[in-house]
């Protein structure tokens, strides 16, 4: 669906397309950009200004910023942590919470046998599905809602399948699939995953089946308050440099945002972008790239 070689950076009409130049190329472009200017024109900033790069954020981050607080004491309370990795198209609203996400892969075991024959069988694609089903349905348990977000409740969706078995005429005696789980902060993980096994016993019982699961991804983390350093000085310089009123959200999507906030460092999520990541023929604005290293320079005069 691209129509231009996603491999290959291609300007056009004030836009760059290309694999990830929205996500995160261009956020890390503008810092870039906003550290060099103090650089080449001589001037010696407010604030240390330290730039950190990371390559696994949509995988875990366990290589990246989890690897780094445990690791390394890179961090201080009183620093001022802002990740440009999300944003709306006028760079209005600055991120200070993020729902937390938990992933699991369910492996249901059962017993395969001949299509005509599921009465020898016990079907895990079957039992998979009605555990689907439930797990979706822990919509209406954890049922808060939250205006901070969007959407403003919990959601709890079924996503990949893996292949069971080669043949429509065969009874899956084993069956995996995936939930991508974004739950409002009020909730504990530990709560939920509680009634994640609740479901996955009722089920084994009706069928007379085995359910295991992972977590591959399972994190929480508090909000950064609106009246942090981070944020007040970001909307004092989004005000001062493109007359911009922020506004303070929450994400469903997760950032290393949420590692850092976890352990008691507050950061804030910010860009101006279009948000085209993660789609064919994504591109980043120009304008937009330049716009935020004046952002970021400002806010590293404060």
């Amino acid at each position: 669906m691209w129509k231009t070689d996603p491999w290959k950076v291609v300007e056009k009409d004030g836009k760059l397309y290309g694999r990830g130049v929205e996500d995160n190329q261009q956020g890390l472009v503008s810092a870039v950009f906003a550290a060099l200017s103090f650089v080449k024109l001589g001037i010696k900033p407010a604030h240390t200004v330290k730039l950190l790069f990371m390559a696994d954020e949509e995988v875990g981050s366990g290589y990246g910023i989890q690897y780094l607080l445990k690791h390394e004491n890179l961090f201080r309370k009183e620093d001022v942590i802002l990740i440009p990795d999300g944003g709306d198209a006028k760079g209005e609203t600055i991120e200070i919470a993020e729902k937390n996400i938990l992933w699991l892969r369910i492996h249901t075991m059962g017993k395969q046998s001949h299509g005509s024959r599921p009465d020898e069988g016990r079907n895990a694609c079957l039992a998979a599905c009605d555990l689907a089903l439930r797990l979706h349905d822990l919509e209406n348990v954890f049922s808060k809602h939250d205006d901070l977000f969007a959407p403003d409740y919990s959601t709890f969706s079924p996503t990949m399948s893996l292949a069971n078995v080669q043949g429509i005429n065969i009874i899956p005696g084993d069956d995996v699939f995936y939930m991508d789980c974004r739950i409002l902060p009020c909730y504990k993980l530990a709560d939920v995953l509680r009634e994640v096994q609740k479901r996955c016993d009722d089920v084994e019982k009706k069928y007379s089946v085995k359910i295991e699961y992972e977590t591959p991804q399972a994190e929480e983390s508090p909000a950064t308050p609106v009246d942090a350093p981070v944020v007040v000085m970001l909307s004092e310089a989004l005000k001062k440099v493109h007359g911009i009123t922020a506004r303070t959200i929450g994400i469903g999507g997760g950032t290393v945002g949420a590692y850092l906030r976890s352990r008691g460092y507050n950061a804030a999520v910010w860009s101006t972008m279009d948000e085209t990541a993660h789609s064919p023929n994504e591109y980043c604005i120009i304008d937009n790239i330049i716009a935020d290293a004046q952002t970021l320079s400002s806010l590293m005069l404060e």
